[in-house]
């Protein structure tokens, strides 16, 4: 007689059930770059450091309704990064803002970290293509279903946004999908 659980299941059922929960739980908080992706070397943290404007997005619950979407990344005494979000929640008529923390996954000019809002869950956040001047960057998450193009102003302006869009789409990114964030002012 083979032993059932309290459910009503086999003890191997059970294990293989928990062991592929496990197996796509921890793969959802990757934070190696998607396969095929090159992430910017010779990368300057203190440059990039500051206040970034979200220009683009793929949609995800955590940034959904969100307007007016800012990014600022201050260094910590432990060498981490401070992230903080924030946007507008027209719907709420309130702002929402989520602390995070970043931490290179290998040598700090590879623009290559994992940032956790929750815990000890990480997910990959890699800096894919970089203004010499730090002006804008597109951000790749684990794979090509995470996709930001920030930059320091609230515009950017046609040729260098449809250059970063023609680079997300030879990465398979399906740029039709991407939110054009709202970035002006109130009244404005």
């Amino acid at each position: 007689m083979i032993p059932v659980s309290m459910w009503g299941l086999r003890p191997c059922f059970v294990r293989l059930l928990f062991t592929t929960v496990l197996v796509l739980g921890l793969s959802a908080c990757s934070t190696a770059p998607p396969q095929g992706v090159t992430v910017v070397g010779s990368f300057d943290v203190q440059r990039y450091l500051g206040a970034w404007f979200e220009i683009a997005r793929l949609d995800h619950s955590f940034e959904r309704g969100l307007s007016r979407v800012s990014a600022r990344y201050d260094l910590r005494d432990d060498g981490s990064i401070q992230v903080t979000n924030r946007g507008y929640n027209a719907a709420m008529g309130a702002w929402s803002e989520a602390l995070g923390r970043a931490v290179f996954t290998g040598d700090s000019h590879t623009a290559s970290l994992k940032v956790s809002f929750f815990g000890p869950f990480y997910g990959g956040y890699h800096v894919i293509a970089l203004d010499p001047d730090y002006r804008w960057a597109m951000v790749i998450g684990p794979n090509t279903g995470y996709l930001w193009i920030l930059a320091r102003e609230r515009q950017l302006p046609a040729g260098v946004r449809d250059r970063l869009i023609r680079q997300a789409q030879a990465l398979g990114v399906d740029t039709r999908a991407l939110i054009w964030v709202d970035q002006s002012t109130p009244g404005g």
